[in-house]
């Protein structure tokens, strides 16, 4: 017997314990089936689930679970990322503790303390994963610094370095002075900043008193500026161009040069220019062959390249002394305030700077033709299709790829240095040994480069390299390349793009067919979530308090393609009850002896009733499973929550009651009784395989009741494929009609304030042939649900029935009468009122986004929030417009 209640908290750890014993995760490689294969995006080590995770791995396992019962070998690849910085910086605070630091350890020890804390604290996550129902074949779990993947990283490096794709060169990077290492651009944090902007005189050189004023929001900078540039359209400055000023607080002359960097409206029109601290000035450099002058050391304090007044001065305390010296000088013009965007390390927390310094590169032009032009042939598809646009901007202007990182943890790069400078590029030390004797004719004394690769370098490797490559394993044979990957689209630069270049280099084929891009999870308000706003929503707290599915089921149903979804907590109670709805529905089931009939065939169903629910679950499934198949998450979670709570249990359920309920002599009804019966066993069991994918815990305990525990597990049921035989059109326009009416006088009611209780009565004023006989045979449920307790037919000539609201469904019009119920008069003006309240609130949102300054300064989510507020109030407007016109008001 079903509990009163279903309880998440006890069931859900007893369920997934049953799954992951029976192997249901699986794949098979030896296998008849069709494969399917979905690498899972692998979170950091250091990682703790969030909502980002919540929806991406609930999308990922509603597909693995879809395509195992529709009887595809399913390989969900799971894994985790070492997370280089993250990871390290995780272990150099627990040495901290510990009064050391990696230093005093050095290298070989502070890997081995690495390791101990992956062995002891690296599991969170993929425990994390599990609370949440991922179904992935958790036997074939990766790490990105295991020895396969180590083995695949050396050797794509050493083919790439061999081809001259992989290079070292001296560029701008962005440059952690906390942490003394670059860091990738995802691990840049822009903050908007209240600063300055300063404008300053340089002297034009042979002109006495003549200057060129350049505006800048970092002045410090100006001891590396190497010239000023000026648009070569721009005619305050074209007799200048060619000349040369004297940079001030110094001796050195940099020339004027033309170029169209320089905006002419923005500040004075003039910038400087410093290629080695500023990445749009290193191109202009380049254009001009313009020297580089580094003035920061890896502290960001300046060096010996500036003036001896400002060395060893940290880069902030060197401003403050730039700007002084300017303004005793006479050459600081003016200051003024301007807000900017000040680049931060997202782990250190401290200004990033643009630093020029050697680093491996790989050549990303390149490598990124191949993949342009797998995408534009269409081997791999975005959906939504608007993400490939994104894609094919980033990868036609695509920058080399700084791959060099300055920590200790990650793959170290297969470089060895000779004592000469030349440098070993091998898989192995015996290996870059033996080129290195082969060169010099002698051994020689070997150095490996410090360096490690940048995360992203094994990520890019994932969909072949944890299937074994470079070995040619039956897995890489069966399983590549995999069938979508599920993603966000603020990694489609850094991991989507880079995995579609090295697939295509080395497989010679793209990863994945599929890219499916999600959207961002924020709050209510349409916040992004962040510790500083104190809005984060924790995943687990909420799995804790309404239990997986209502978590699962809330994140589908909101996941439409191409929109953020607005996380409220109302919205995840509310398909908590969703799941107490299905649950109390087969607890009614299992009390009236609906129970499953495995020799039932819904086709032999008599009654309309009965024909209606099997044709109306038929049409579900079928719109749930063409949207799966599209991606749709949202249109599939809709369907299926239509059927289930309106279409099964407000009306099918309720139906039936008189017939599963009553007690009956006569054959007629016992037939009826044990038709029904078996349709609603039948109904409940193809629903609970449909919203499986979905709501796996719920339904996986309803399957063991509905069978007694005495078959299958339902993760490894079979996916309903009904036919479309038994949707009757005849019993669907019976019953649908006859829902509607309910409906109608339902929400008549409820327009009117009518208590719910009280029997009213009504007239029918006209109605249809076919619609009268449908009339007849339901006449009794329609009074019963629609809480009426008599209908009398009204002549069209009659007089009109005072305190009367009309109701109108297909070729039928009734009255209903609502004398003694409420006073019409004072519902009319209630509503009316209410009207007006809604009209004057559109009136304020329309004047709003008519306003031309507000559009200009308010955030994108203060727009988004009028626009919803207006539909939601037009809506309001709609039904409160329509019971005025039921009661004759106006």
């Amino acid at each position: 017997m079903l509990d009163k209640t279903f309880n998440p908290g006890a069931i859900e750890p007893v369920l997934y314990a049953a799954w992951e014993k029976s192997g249901a995760f699986a794949c098979d490689p030896q296998s008849a089936k069709r494969p399917f294969c979905i690498a899972m995006p692998p979170p950091n080590v250091t990682g703790s689930l969030h909502m980002g995770h919540a929806l991406n791995h609930t999308l990922q396992d509603i597909l693995a679970r879809f395509e195992r019962m529709r009887g595809r070998d399913v390989l969900w690849q799971p894994g985790t990322d070492h997370a280089g910085i993250a990871t390290q910086m995780v272990v150099e605070r627990n040495l901290a503790a510990e009064k050391t630091d990696r230093r005093a350890l050095g290298r070989e020890k502070f890997i081995e303390r690495v390791w101990q804390w992956k062995a002891e604290s690296g599991g969170t996550i993929t425990r994390q994963l599990r609370s949440l129902g991922a179904s992935p074949d958790w036997k074939r779990e990766r790490f990105t610094m295991d020895d396969g993947l180590s083995a695949a990283v050396r050797r794509v490096f050493v083919s790439l370095h061999k081809e001259g794709l992989i290079y070292r060169d001296k560029r701008l990077v962005n440059w952690d002075p906390k942490l003394h290492t670059a860091v990738s651009d995802l691990e840049v944090e822009s903050r908007e900043t209240k600063g300055s902007l300063w404008y300053i005189r340089y002297p034009v050189v042979g002109h006495d008193g003549a200057f060129i004023t350049v505006a800048t929001t970092r002045p410090e900078t100006m001891l590396g500026d190497t010239g000023v540039a000026v648009n070569p359209e721009d005619e305050r400055y074209k007799h200048l161009i060619g000349k040369h000023v004297v940079l001030p607080l110094t001796t050195r002359h940099i020339p004027i040069v033309a170029d169209e960097h320089a905006d002419p409206t923005a500040g004075s029109g003039a910038v400087k220019i410093t290629p080695a601290h500023d990445f749009n000035d290193f191109e202009v450099g380049r254009r001009h062959n313009l020297p580089l002058i580094n003035i920061f050391d890896r502290d960001a304090k300046l060096n010996d390249s500036v003036p001896e007044s400002y060395r060893g001065l940290d880069r902030f305390a060197a401003r403050k002394q730039v700007l002084a010296d300017l303004e005793a000088s006479g050459l600081l013009e003016k200051t003024e305030p301007h807000t900017l965007m000040v680049p931060y390390g997202d782990r250190s927390g401290v200004v990033i700077e643009p630093w020029l310094t050697d680093q491996w590169y790989v050549n990303a032009k390149e490598l990124a033709k191949a993949a342009i032009e797998a995408v534009e042939r269409g081997a791999t598809v975005f959906v939504p299709r608007q993400w490939e646009n994104t894609f094919f901007e980033w990868m036609r202007n695509v920058q080399p790829w700084c791959i060099s990182r300055q920590i200790w943890w990650g793959h170290q790069i297969p470089a060895w240095y000779a004592p000469d400078g030349r440098v070993f590029v091998e898989e192995t030390e015996a290996a870059a040994k033996a080129a290195a004797r082969a060169h010099y004719g002698e051994d020689v004394a070997l150095k490996r480069d410090d360096d490690v690769l940048d995360t992203w370098f094994s990520s890019a490797l994932w969909p072949f390299s944890t299937l074994g490559w470079p070995a040619e394993t039956p897995e890489l044979k069966r399983y590549y390349p995999t069938d979508v990957l599920v993603t966000g689209f603020d990694i489609i630069f850094f991991w989507v793009a880079r995995m579609m270049m090295m697939g295509c280099k080395f497989m010679g084929e793209v990863p994945f067919r599929t890219v499916y891009i999600h959207a961002l999870v924020r709050d209510e308000r349409g916040q992004k979530m962040s510790k500083s706003k104190g809005n984060i929503v924790d995943p687990l707290a909420i799995i804790g308090k309404y239990g997986c599915d209502a978590l699962r089921f809330t994140l589908t149903a909101l996941a439409a393609q191409g929109r953020d979804v607005k996380l409220a907590e109302s919205r995840i109670e509310g398909y908590r009850n969703f799941a107490t709805k299905l649950w109390n529905a087969a607890r009614f089931a299992e009390m009236n002896e609906c129970k499953l009939d495995p020799k039932f065939d819904p086709a032999s169903a008599e009654l309309t009733l009965n024909k209606w629910i099997a044709g109306a679950l038929a049409q579900a499934a079928l719109r749930a499973t063409e949207a799966l198949e599209a991606f749709e998450f949202n249109t599939a979670a809709d369907a299926l929550y239509h059927f289930t709570w309106g279409t099964f249990c407000d009306w099918y359920v309720e139906f039936s009651k008189p017939i599963l309920t009553a007690v009956h002599a006569n054959t007629k009804a016992e037939t009826e009784k044990a038709e029904t019966r078996a349709m609603t066993g039948w109904i409940l069991s193809r629903l609970v395989h449909l919203l499986h994918p979905i709501m796996p815990f719920v339904t996986e305990e309803l399957w063991k009741h509905l069978t007694d525990g005495k078959d299958r597990l339902l993760i490894q049921g079979r996916w309903p494929a009904l036919d479309a035989e038994l949707v009757d059109r005849d019993a669907a326009a019976e019953m649908d009609w006859v829902v509607a009416l309910i409906a109608q006088i339902r929400a008549a009611r409820a327009e009117m304030n009518v208590p719910p209780g009280l029997q009213i009565d009504a007239y029918l004023v006209e109605i249809g042939a076919r619609e009268n006989e449908f009339f007849g045979r339901n006449l009794l449920q329609i009074m019963s649900l629609a809480r009426v307790k008599h209908i009398a037919k009204l002549d069209a000539v009659a007089p009109a029935k005072q305190n009367t609201i009309q109701v109108v469904v297909e070729n039928a019009s009734l009255l209903l009468d609502l004398a003694g119920a409420i006073d019409v008069g004072k519902e009319r003006a209630r509503l009316q009122k209410e009207a007006q309240s809604v009209r004057a609130e559109l009136d304020k949102i329309a004047a709003k986004l008519g306003n031309e300054q507000f559009l200009a300064k308010a955030k994108a989510e203060a727009v988004d929030e009028q626009r919803e507020r207006q539909a939601e109030a037009r809506a309001a407007l709609g039904r409160l417009d329509a019971a005025l016109a039921r009661i004759g008001g106006a």
